[in-house]
């Protein structure tokens, strides 16, 4: 009998196939997941906040394991080796006492706050700021920026608020440093100058339109009667409750017409009496510069923090309007209105104030008003050359508002 070895003899063709592209795909396959790997993880560290990191790779199942169920990753920055339920992530102004419960305990802590910049040769126009803002919904801050805090302990509401003194500072300096947005958790926060007249103003008024209106940035209207107008937008409309875009086809300044949809025309407050909402502060916080203590230019850029649409997110609220009393920051009268084209550089004291040393004390010294506007124009410029610096480096940044504008004019 005579066995048949059958044997399966592969064509040579197919195994030069199997031999050369099997290999090639394998390593096709090895390239592309890796590329897709290292893609994710970059994607999600630069885009995705902590509590959105849905995706999650691991190589090692047994960390895998841990990791999917401690998620240390989405822990805030510093509180790794901290148990979740003491970290305190955010704080606020009101004050606690030393022991046993308030004495005057209110039945809800402030949900807004005010802060004024203040000298204290405004005091009386202070006050009257200040009495317009319950303690019961408002938290309040004093900058004293020169350095008098013991002035205004008579009045009744001092013991209440917090005082915070530096001598020669702006309000956006002490903006800064004193209100990061993880202690101004508050639904809205004022930050106004401390030349401003409040007799037809009403803060809770003010409140429940800005909620209706949704506007996550505002301003109270300026009356022009009675203030000096930098900027049409923000002088009050008659018969309105809120307006969002101003029209100036002539005459001096900005030229606005129906068709602007860029600051100053629309999607614009000024500096003196902004409000934020929380969401817009926590951006224009990280927008003020920490060495540009005049803040000017930010008020341009501000739609950038709106929250979506500026033309409709930004505000001037008509119906609950100030007067703006226009005096030189950090000191004035009300009789010294600012006219910069009138500043005139002030000369240096006499021989015998200084060979006396009768030198009046630094926080009492008139402050030099031309030094100030040269400070606050150089700043100005910097400024624009930061932003112009940092949207050049962003790949990331997309413009929100890049379309073809319409050209403007203004005539001196």
């Amino acid at each position: 009998m005579y066995m048949f070895n059958h044997t399966m003899v592969e064509p040579r063709k197919k195994r030069s196939f199997t031999c050369t592209c099997l290999p090639t795909a394998i390593f096709v396959s090895a390239v592309f997941f890796l590329g897709t790997l290292s893609f994710i993880i970059d994607y999600k560290e630069r885009f995705l906040p902590c509590n959105l990191h849905s995706i999650k790779v691991n190589l090692d199942p047994i960390k895998a394991v841990k990791s999917n169920s401690c998620e240390y990753e989405c822990r805030p920055k510093g509180t790794e080796t901290l148990p979740r339920g003491i970290v305190s992530t955010t704080t606020d102004l009101e004050m606690r006492p030393l022991s046993g419960p308030p004495k005057n305990k209110k039945p809800k802590s402030p949900t807004n706050l005010l802060a004024i910049a203040a000298g204290i040769k405004q005091k009386q126009n202070v006050n009257e700021i200040v009495k317009k803002f319950p303690l019961s919904e408002f938290a309040i801050m004093l900058f004293h920026y020169d350095g008098n805090v013991n002035g205004w302990k008579d009045l009744e509401w001092s013991n209440n608020v917090i005082h915070v003194s530096a001598i020669n500072q702006t309000k956006w300096w002490f903006a800064k440093r004193f209100l990061h947005p993880d202690v101004a958790q508050y639904d809205y926060i004022f930050l106004w100058d401390e030349d401003l007249g409040v007799e037809n103003f009403h803060a809770g008024r003010y409140v429940s339109i800005i909620k209706e209106e949704g506007l996550q940035i505002s301003q109270p209207a300026i009356d022009p009667d009675q203030s000096a107008v930098h900027y049409i937008l923000t002088a009050r409309q008659l018969n309105s409750t809120v307006h969002r875009r101003a029209i100036q086809k002539y005459g001096k300044g900005h030229r606005c017409f129906e068709y602007s949809m860029e600051p100053p025309c629309t999607g614009f407050v000024e500096m003196m009496a902004p409000v934020f909402s929380r969401a817009s502060w926590r951006c224009a916080w990280h927008m003020i510069q920490n060495d540009l203590v005049h803040a000017w230019g930010i008020d341009l850029q501000l739609g950038n923090c709106a929250m979506g649409d500026r033309t409709k997110n930004i505000g001037i609220v008509d119906s609950e309007y100030l007067i703006h009393w226009g005096i030189p920051t950090l000191g004035g009268s009300r009789t010294n209105k600012t006219d910069y084209k009138l500043i005139e550089k002030p000369s240096t004291p006499t021989r015998k104030a200084r060979d006396t040393g009768k030198m009046a004390p630094k926080s009492e010294q008139p402050v030099d008003r031309y030094v100030v506007l040269q400070e606050a124009l150089t700043e100005l410029e910097r400024f624009k050359n930061r932003w112009k610096k940092a949207v050049r480096e962003d790949r990331c940044w997309v413009d929100p508002y890049n379309h073809p504008a319409i050209k403007t004019t203004s005539s001196s």
